[in-house]
């Protein structure tokens, strides 16, 4: 990777994980992968590619889900909701473990299986949150239909039942919990009793439990260590807030986001990026070291932008310089991350029209995959340069994934591993 990741921003590798000893540099072990910023620790995929070029292998996926496939050595875990032979639209709540190899199944395992309570979104899935793994467990989250954490063969060591959310406009539930330490949290927003609750990762038991008030989001929520003390960050429309991972207890909190939270927070070098888009604009830029009480107007908030923010995609954090995407368009915007200053804005990429996909930063490029099924590849930098743009008999709405110099795109049908060998 050309980029030189800075000691303090290399540290966020503990937030989730432990460092694998036998795997090297080998795992992305949540869905914004191992820094939680988008960018890779490694690796130096294929630019270009096609339905017969670079593809190593190619396999279908049972059922549908938009989560964003996750790995550890040489197994992905891909989560997904198949239709039941049972019909009556019955689903079977489903993790696969998959061989980096030759993608061929090395289990698979039926969670639950149950019709869900309410519907999704056109657009969504029931199987739109992604795993995570720490190596030794890999943990399930089918939202209403529960929590599990399964060993690396499979087999089920504990499961935890949250209720039944009842979701804004019917839209699906989507957010992933996070993984820190011997904890689990779980961000519960929805139209009823919203909470935020963490669980130890060995048991399913819960720590702390905090009631909100907040209607329905989809942020995944963001552990940072400020001072040397975790906390737990989420992103809503009510109000952005922090709290103490061990003890639950609120440490800030500004002005919510817009509407239909969606985007995960990024953070690098004490710099915390929230965004939000949908009937409104927001970017806020926070200094962690200086965020207490409540910051909404206070100089915490180091720089703010308010045009072309994303809806669903999250931000991109790499090599000092913050990348977005307009709406669910396949427009690019690029910030320097420490000043605000825009570097370059409004990009059209060229065979991405529509992006639910967050953008994966690897080897000086930006990767950004479309809802059609291509992928443009912008050189990364202070200018705008679109690289390539490949295209594939298939669409994606899970985010980009890469280990090693292989390249994992998880589709609406498919599951493909990209790379020269």
């Amino acid at each position: 990777m050309k980029e030189v990741i800075a000691t303090s921003v290399f540290a966020l590798l503990v937030l989730a994980v432990r460092a694998p000893a036998a795997d090297g540099d080998r795992f992305w072990p949540q869905w914004r992968g191992p820094l939680l910023t988008g960018a890779a620790l490694q690796g130096d995929p294929p630019l270009t590619w096609s339905e017969t070029k670079n593809v190593k292998w190619k396999v279908g996926i049972p059922g549908s889900g938009s989560g964003t496939p996750v790995i550890w050595g040489d197994s992905i875990f891909v989560l997904t909701a198949v239709p039941s032979p049972k019909g009556a639209s019955v689903l079977q709540f489903t993790i696969l473990a998959v061989s980096r190899k030759d993608g061929k199944t090395l289990w698979q395992r039926v969670l639950r299986e149950e019709r869900p309570h309410e519907g999704t979104h056109a657009t969504g899935s029931f199987a739109s949150a992604s795993a995570l793994t720490d190596g030794e467990h890999v943990y399930a989250f089918f939202g209403s239909r529960g929590l599990y954490a399964l060993d690396m063969k499979g087999n089920v060591k504990w499961e935890k039942d949250l209720g039944d959310m009842t979701i804004k406009m019917g839209f699906g539930e989507a957010a992933s919990p996070a993984l820190h330490g011997d904890r689990l949290v779980v961000n519960w927003d929805h139209e009823g009793e919203s909470f935020i609750v963490a669980l130890d990762k060995r048991t399913g038991k819960e720590v702390w439990r905090q009631p909100r008030e907040e209607a329905t989001s989809w942020s995944t929520p963001l552990v940072v260590v400020v001072g040397g003390k975790a906390q737990v960050i989420t992103s809503a429309t009510s109000r952005v807030r922090s709290y103490d991972l061990a003890t639950g207890a609120l440490v800030w909190q500004a002005s919510g986001m817009t509407a239909n939270v969606i985007p995960m927070p990024v953070h690098s070098d004490g710099l915390l990026f929230l965004t939000s888009g949908f009937r409104g604009n927001a970017l806020l830029a926070v200094r962690l070291s200086e965020a207490k009480g409540d910051i909404t107007n206070s100089p915490a908030i180091v720089w703010r932008y308010d045009r072309d923010t994303p809806y669903v995609p999250s931000p991109l954090l790499i090599g000092g310089q913050l990348y977005i995407l307009k709406s669910n368009n396949g427009i690019l915007t690029a910030f320097d991350a420490a000043t605000g200053k825009k570097l370059y804005g409004e990009q059209r990429l060229e065979g991405v029209p529509n992006v639910y996909a967050s953008p994966l930063g690897v080897a000086g490029r930006v990767y950004i995959a479309g809802r059609e099924g291509g992928m443009a590849v912008v050189q990364q930098g202070p200018e705008f340069k679109q690289l390539a743009a490949n295209q594939l008999d298939d669409g994606f709405d899970a985010s980009p994934v890469v280990v090693d110099n292989e390249l994992y795109l998880r589709g609406k049908k498919f599951l493909y591993r990209i790379s020269a060998n």
